[in-house]
């Protein structure tokens, strides 16, 4: 029995290793895009609950929460945004698998009103994984750093304590955003949920910023409001994330299905 499980552990491996290197020529025109910058390193996503599903046969189910940067404000259409975007890579990369990424984004909110509906968005869906893009309108609103990552924090620990993978992420390299002071307070604040509290962060401030380092300008991928992805920026931090996301579900230890 070990052997045949090892065998198809084996198999899923390099299905994936290979699905991963489809990805950059696996968008449809409805998503046709200049080509992204070549994604730096990024710190590995820890998935256990998400590729343990999989793994099993079950659906991948992937809640995107946040505010307008997950909502998709400013992309030419819903399809555009970064859930939509990502579940067309994933769903197209994964044939053997059925992935969906549901999104909870709702413009304007921010940990507090996150929060409050945290049972009815996201665990009441029964995910496997969440991706909590969180911050920027604290930022906006000048939110005290250490009074953010209180509520961030308690948020991640009721996820993973409902057996949900959490994945964080911060904020968006945009101008109006950096114009704030204490922008680098909260994006460090998120930082630090992460640290304390197992979770990956998917840090949109370190991609951006190595985009830049490549000769791409920050404004590539933001809106004409200066505080937005563009269509290009949202399918390029998809594309980034869809890297990581696969990286995950390659089986390393078996984790025990929780749902």
């Amino acid at each position: 029995m070990r052997t045949v499980a090892l065998r198809r552990a084996v198999r899923r491996a390099r299905y994936v290793a290979f699905a991963l290197g489809l990805l950059l020529s696996v968008a449809s025109p409805a998503f046709a895009d200049p080509a992204c910058p070549e994604t730096p390193p990024m710190p590995a996503i820890e998935l256990p609950h998400l590729r343990s599903a999989l793994s099993h046969g079950m659906q991948g189910v992937i809640v995107a929460l946040g505010s307008s940067s997950t909502q998709g404000s400013m992309a030419s259409d819903p399809a555009h945004s970064y859930p939509a975007v990502l579940q067309h890579l994933l769903e197209s990369a994964l044939t053997q698998d059925h992935v969906v990424v549901l999104n909870r984004g709702i413009g304007g909110q921010d940990a507090a009103e996150e929060l409050a509906r945290l049972d009815t968005d996201v665990i009441a869906l029964r995910p496997q994984a969440v991706i909590w893009q969180v911050g920027a309108n604290g930022t906006l609103r000048k939110s005290d750093p250490a009074l953010f990552r209180s509520l961030v924090t308690g948020g991640v620990q009721r996820l993973q304590a409902a057996g949900i993978d959490v994945v964080l992420m911060d904020n968006q390299q945009s101008p109006r955003l950096l114009a704030v002071s204490g922008e680098p307070l909260i994006d460090q604040a998120l930082a630090d949920v992460a640290a304390d509290t197992g979770a990956t962060l998917f840090s949109r401030r370190m991609l951006m910023r190595a985009w830049q380092h490549e000769g791409a300008p920050l404004t590539d991928f933001i809106a004409v409001d200066g505080l937005h992805h563009n269509d290009h920026g949202y399918q390029c931090v998809a594309q980034a994330l869809a890297r990581s996301v696969l990286a995950a579900v390659v089986p390393h230890q078996p984790v025990t299905a929780s749902r």
